[in-house]
This record gives C-alpha cells, sequence and structure tokens, in this order.
C-alpha cells in the first residue's frame, strides 16, 4: 500500500469540489476533481484513483498539482503546437503578393495558383510548405483560393464595348 496522499490546500471543502465538478465543461478537471473530492472524504488513493478512471500515481501527480494551484491547476494544458513557418511580417507580405497579383513579366503566370505560391514562398523566403498548407494560409487570411479569371494585359475596353454592339447575337 502506497503512502498517504495530503491535500494540504484548505481552500475547498469536498462538498464544494464536487459542485465545481458537477459545472465544469472539461470532462478531465471535473474527473480529477471528484477525485481529489474522495481523497478529502478519507478514502484511499488506490481507490480514489480507481473511481476516478487513473492510476495512484496519475492521482499523487493531480494532487500535488492542486496543493500548488488550486482549481485552475487542474485543467488539461494544451501543447503549444509547431511554430509557424512564416513571421506575421512575412505573412503580411505574402497577403499584398496575392492581393496585388502577379507581374507576368517577373512570375511567369497571369494568376495566382496555390502551386505558383508555393514557389514564391520558397523563393522569397526560403520556407518550404506543401500546397494544401498555402490554401489554409489563404484562407486564414480571409482569402479564398478562387481567383477571379485574368483578363489580357492588352485589352481595348473600346473593341469590347463596339463588338458586343454589332454582334448578332445582341
Amino acid at each position: 500500500m502506497g503512502a498517504a496522499v495530503r491535500v494540504t490546500r484548505t481552500d475547498h471543502s469536498a462538498g464544494e469540489l464536487r459542485a465545481v465538478a458537477g459545472k465544469c465543461r472539461d470532462a478531465p478537471q471535473a474527473r480529477r476533481l471528484l477525485a481529489l473530492a474522495s481523497i478529502l472524504e478519507g478514502s484511499a488513493r488506490a481507490e480514489a484513483a480507481r473511481l476516478a478512471g487513473m492510476d495512484r500515481q496519475t492521482l499523487r501527480d493531480w494532487v500535488h498539482r492542486y496543493n500548488e494551484g488550486g482549481i485552475d491547476a487542474l485543467v488539461s494544458r494544451v501543447a503549444p503546437g509547431r511554430a509557424p513557418s512564416l513571421t506575421a511580417e512575412q505573412m503580411a507580405e505574402l497577403r499584398q503578393l496575392v492581393l496585388d497579383g502577379p507581374d507576368p513579366a517577373v512570375h511567369q503566370v497571369i494568376r495566382w495558383r496555390c502551386v505558383d505560391l508555393r514557389e514564391e514562398v520558397a523563393r522569397r523566403f526560403s520556407v518550404s510548405v506543401d500546397v494544401g498548407t498555402i490554401g489554409k494560409w489563404l484562407n486564414a487570411m480571409g482569402l479564398t483560393r478562387l481567383q477571379p479569371r485574368p483578363f489580357h494585359p492588352k485589352k481595348d475596353e473600346a473593341a469590347q464595348a463596339a463588338f458586343k454592339k454589332t454582334s448578332p447575337a445582341a
């Protein structure tokens, strides 16, 4: 049998912990609160851990966290995730690049596709990403993968209007 776990924090009674667990929207935190309430009521560590669906050692670790930080320390921590590939300044530059559109003489394309943007990101920022990542970035920036149909840089609006007036379909 393991040594007794002591809850040294006396902020809440077992009933109060159960009440907080009943109102808690985070299921793992509620389970931990109920296990602590069992310990405060005098249950053995093994029994309290079994009722909460965890190992004795895990319960011991949660008791220590509760003693140090209270109820808020029982919330599951979320991993920060991978660091972004581009900085905020680079993302702003990419957004402006997409909004300005490509220069056919420089970029060799008449409209941006995700494949083209991926190559441009690799060239400008030395970052290699997947085409799907480019699409996610565009979505996060409030842009869409769909671009308007490109137009010829030498198009003549007056000639188009004259053609519409004289065409047999009109």
